[in-house]
């Protein structure tokens, strides 16, 4: 690999690193206020933050414990990429569902006078974020070549040959 192409790899790799972390704390940070907004449902003569009764915010906060779950496997991921490689592929397949949802509740219209377009911009936010891991994702060739490296270090650490 040229010293172009090896920074080039280096360079894509870090914007993954730095999006797929970026994710990870922005998904950590939600779930919490998803997490949080069930609880203060509970309090007694609240107002509720979001506009559904207590089935509704108990799948909330089953969602926000979901995104702290799917957010540690996101920081997880940007820590070790070339590991972790199905993490980013699975993010974009359900941030792709996610957008197909979105507009699919957007054509219906039933949520039109709730919500406006925003389903649709939230549309094109995930659908822009899936096309950017994809773009920056490590390849599989640059998963082998990273394990075989570490298994040779983990060899010649231990005073085994190879």
């Amino acid at each position: 690999m040229t010293d172009a192409a090896s920074y080039r790899a280096m360079l894509r790799l870090r914007i993954y690193r730095v999006l797929v972390g970026s994710l990870g704390v922005a998904f950590l940070l939600f779930g919490l206020v998803l997490i949080g907004t069930f609880f203060g449902y509970q309090r007694p003569g609240a107002v509720p933050m979001i506009p559904t009764g207590p089935i509704g915010h108990y799948f909330v906060a089953f969602t926000g414990c979901a995104l702290l779950g799917w957010a540690g496997g996101l920081i997880g991921a940007a820590r070790d990429p070339l590991a972790s490689r199905t993490v980013g592929t699975f993010t974009v397949f359900v941030l792709a569902l996610m957008a197909m949802i979105r507009m699919v509740a957007w054509l219906i219209g039933d949520y039109a006078g709730w919500l406006g377009d925003l389903p649709r911009t939230e549309a094109t936010l995930f659908l822009f974020i899936a096309l950017a891991l994809v773009w920056t994702k490590p390849t599989v060739a640059e998963s082998v070549r990273a394990e075989s490296v570490r298994a040779k270090s983990a060899m010649e650490k231990s005073g085994g040959e190879g």
